[in-house]
Formats: C-alpha cells, sequence, structure tokens
C-alpha cells in the first residue's frame, strides 16, 4: 500500500505549530512500519540552507491555475527512509513566512493542483493521497472532476484530515473561475454559505474525513465547535472519525534533550527536576521558593483560554502559586501578562515570542503545565508535559479529554475542569496546589505521568488500518 502524505509545513524543514510536527512525524512513523509513505510539500524560501543545499532536482513542469498555467519545479528529498518532494514557485513561495498573505486562496489552489499534476513525473502511484487542512483540501476536488478518467489516477482514494476547523479556506465566489479554475455547474462541489469553501469541497470529495482526536471529532458536529460547518458535517458523519496525534518521544526526551539544565528519567527525577526548576526561574527572574511553577507555552489567543487566565490571575499569584508563560498573539493578552510581570516580577514570568529553547525549559522546570483552551484539536503540548514529568491542568476539550484524567481518584494522570469558567479553572489549579504540598504523592504522579505512552506507535496503526479501509472502497 502506498501513501502520499500531502501537508503545507513539515518539521524539520519549515512549521508554524502543530499540522508541522504531525507532518514530521507520523510520515516516519508509518514508514517504519513496512508501509509505504511518501510526502509532498510547498518549497518555502523559510527552508534552511543546511536542508536546501541536499535537494535533489527531478524536473520542471507547468501547473493550470484558472486560465493561467504556472511554473513549478519538482525537488526530491530522503530522511529517515521516508522521500519528500518539493513543489517550488518562487512567485507564490518566496516570501517570509508560510500564511497570512492576501492570495493565499491562489497559493494554495495552486499547491492543490500540482500536486495532481507531480504524479506525471515520479514513479509512485499512491493507493490514497492524505490530504491535511485547507492548504491541501482542493486535491480530492480537482482529483475527482479532472483527473479521475485517467489511468493512472482512477483508483487513487483520497483522506481528508481536520487540524483546526476554524480555518477552512473561504474567500468570495469571485475566485472560482478565474483563481481555482472551476467552473459554475461545478461551484456546488465548493460553495456554503455564499463563500468558496475550500475545506468544504474537501468534506464533500474525500473518501474519508479524519480528525486528530475522538472527542474533537464528536465536538465538530455541534456548532460551538464547528465554525459553521456543523450541519454539513452531520451529513458526511458516515465518513468521519477521529485518530488521536502523537509525539516524537525522541524528540522531546527529558534524559537526552540538549536545552534543559539537568538530563532525567524516571528513576532521575527528583534529582533532575529541581534543577531544572531552578534554571527555569532563573531565566524568567522569578523567587526561589516553596512555590509551585505553572507553565505556559501557548499563542495568546482567546480560543486558548487567556481569558480564564487573566480573569484570576492575580489571585493565582496571591495562593502563593509562580506562572511563567512563553507565547505572542492578541495585544490584550501580551499586554496584560506584561503588566502582571512588571508588578509581581518575583511571581509571574512572561517572555513574548517563540522560543523552541526556553518552551524546553518550561516542558522540564514547571511543577504543572495548564492548558484551559475553549477548543483543542488534539493539543501536543500536554503530552510533551507528560513526558517530563510535569503535570497538566487542561479543561475538558477535544484531545485534552482523550489525553489527560482528573488524578482525584488517585488513578489520573493531571487535574483537570469541564467548563469553560474561571473559577472552575482556579480550583483545579488549587487542587493541583495542594497535591505538590503533598510531596510521596505527587511523585507518584509525576511517575505516572512519565510512564503515558504518547508516541506515534499506537497512532500509527490506527492509520494504517484506516488507509487499509479507505484503499479497498469501490
Amino acid at each position: 500500500m502506498n501513501i502520499l502524505f500531502a501537508a503545507s509545513e513539515a518539521y524539520p524543514f519549515f512549521t508554524s505549530g502543530g499540522l508541522g510536527d504531525v507532518a514530521g512525524s507520523l510520515p516516519l512513523a508509518i514508514k517504519r512500519r513496512k508501509t509505504g509513505m511518501r510526502v509532498i510539500l510547498p518549497l518555502y524560501s523559510e527552508m534552511k540552507e543546511e536542508w536546501r543545499k541536499k535537494l535533489k532536482y527531478i524536473t520542471n513542469f507547468t501547473v493550470p491555475v484558472g486560465w493561467r498555467n504556472q511554473y513549478c519545479g519538482l525537488f526530491e528529498f530522503t530522511r529517515g527512509g521516508v522521500t519528500y518532494y518539493f513543489l517550488d514557485n518562487e512567485y507564490y513561495f518566496k516570501r517570509t513566512g508560510l500564511y497570512g498573505f492576501y492570495d493565499d486562496g491562489e497559493r494554495f489552489a495552486f499547491f492543490s493542483r500540482a500536486i495532481l499534476e507531480a504524479l506525471f513525473h515520479i514513479d509512485y502511484i499512491p493507493d490514497v493521497i492524505h490530504c491535511n487542512d485547507w492548504q491541501t483540501a482542493l486535491v480530492p476536488v480537482y482529483l475527482n472532476l479532472y483527473y479521475r478518467h485517467l489511468e493512472k489516477y482512477n483508483n487513487i482514494k483520497t483522506v481528508f484530515t481536520i487540524h483546526n476547523i476554524q480555518y477552512q479556506g473561504k474567500y468570495g465566489l469571485e475566485i472560482l473561475e478565474e483563481t481555482i479554475g472551476i467552473g459554475r455547474k461545478d461551484a456546488h462541489i465548493v460553495e456554503y454559505d455564499g463563500c468558496v469553501n475550500y475545506m468544504k469541497g474537501a468534506l464533500e470529495s474525500a473518501d474519508k474525513i479524519t480528525t486528530v482526536s475522538p472527542t474533537y471529532a464528536t465536538e465538530i458536529l455541534d456548532p460551538w465547535y464547528s465554525s459553521g460547518l456543523d450541519d454539513f458535517l452531520r451529513k458526511k458523519q458516515y465518513k468521519l472519525c477521529g485518530i488521536l496525534n502523537g509525539i516524537d518521544t525522541e524528540v522531546y526526551n527529558p534524559a537526552t534533550d540538549p536545552n534543559i539544565a539537568a538530563n532525567y528519567d524516571s528513576t532521575t527525577v527528583e534529582v533532575g527536576k529541581p534543577k531544572c526548576k531552578a534554571d527555569l526561574r532563573a531565566a524568567f527572574g522569578l523567587a526561589e521558593n516553596d512555590s509551585p511553577l505553572v507553565g505556559m507555552v501557548t499563542r495568546l489567543v482567546s480560543h486558548k483560554g487567556l481569558d480564564l487566565v487573566r480573569h484570576v490571575a492575580e489571585s493565582l499569584v496571591q495562593s502563593g502559586i509562580q506562572v511563567a508563560i512563553l507565547g505572542s498573539g492578541e495585544y490584550t493578552y501580551e499586554s496584560f501578562f506584561q503588566e502582571m510581570a512588571a508588578r509581581h516580577p518575583d511571581m509571574f514570568g512572561v517572555r513574548i515570542g517563540f522560543i523552541p529553547e526556553l518552551a524546553r525549559k518550561i516542558y522540564a522546570g514547571a511543577d504543572m503545565f495548564l492548558m484551559p483552551s475553549k477548543s483543542e484539536p488534539c493539543g501536543l503540548a500536554q503530552m510533551v508535559a507528560l513526558r517530563y514529568g510535569t503535570v497538566p491542568i487542561v479543561r475538558e476539550t477535544g484531545g485534552l479529554r482523550d489525553t489527560i484524567q482528573d488524578s482525584g481518584d488517585g488513578k489520573g494522570n493531571g487535574f483537570t475542569f469541564s467548563s469553560y469558567n474561571a473559577y472552575d479553572m482556579q480550583n483545579a489549579i488549587l487542587r493541583a496546589q495542594e497535591g505538590y504540598g503533598k510531596k510521596a504523592g505527587w511523585q507518584v504522579l509525576i511517575q505516572r505521568d512519565m510512564a503515558c505512552d504518547n508516541s506515534w506507535g499506537a497512532s500509527a496503526r490506527k492509520y494504517i488500518e484506516m488507509y487499509g479501509e479507505v484503499a479497498a472502497l469501490w
């Protein structure tokens, strides 16, 4: 069985978030299980020279984009036994950043069409093309409209994964023919709620729809989570399922991580973790005292639950809880947390931006890791926190609910709250503070956390099983 994994980003080449982590780890895990797997990506100028110089040029061809034909270069690279293809067009991809441009709709229409055109030029016929998020959502649409009649394409199936339903690729109807090259008679495939919706086109056309956690697959059928697509998704529920993401346990490993003050495993965590906590406190200018330290590595945006944290931040500090936050985003949160740090420099620290090395210090040095998300399709940070023996405090939503169970019964691996309420979150934090005060029991909880297996192994097996079911369709 051959899989072509199509994504708009992948670690370690270029990444902006969870999709890049998944696209960097899942294909490798699947390949290790003797399933054919190749990956296809845009060739952004963001790629570091150390990777770019290893690329092998294959050929170039033209890609239809509306009424135009655009150049596309095809490059190849092998890493960990997985072949990666990179599609080059400097007009679309030679920019600072991956997304957020006025012509993103055209850029990723080009990319989706180029994926299918590239199959004419490589020695690989996939049984399944696995598409990810709206940037590749037009692949199953184009396949069914313009390529299905060709012998090389007529047995290819498609899977579409929703990593975050908030980002759907929505544009005005005027781009239908001029930009994405879909005529009026086929407009219904991508048209939804008065606009062009790339994700809706994939949900209509793909043979299977997946999300990144079982709970999220259920949640997006509810208007609260669906960003307007719940009615349509309920009609497509027969082909919807959720498979939980994993993490790369070699990349995230406190025993070998070069970014932390002291390496440790489950047998040496009582020695190593206090050193990491002292190092983290020094990095944020926090006082050395008996307080538990709560860490956050997050985008500072509303759906990450920052309004809950803002509401009780002063009370948490007064309760003797230290806080260290790393992230960037909306000005209202950045300015509030900076003000908190200025007023309570010994107890509250914030760094604006994304600094990977500092993120590792938070995972290793904090006692607890807070994720009070309004919605969280899967979440990887809570899994990384478990790996480093940092106890998660999470709201029960999406993948957070699937991976973290409350330890109130003595069996869970964290502290949870269900309603989106600042005081319920605060209660969970205070329960964690109480648990932290019971040193013997806290060490048992840390051991339980570090024993959790969130590697890609189980998820990869489920994906392979799903690919087999899809490949056998019709």
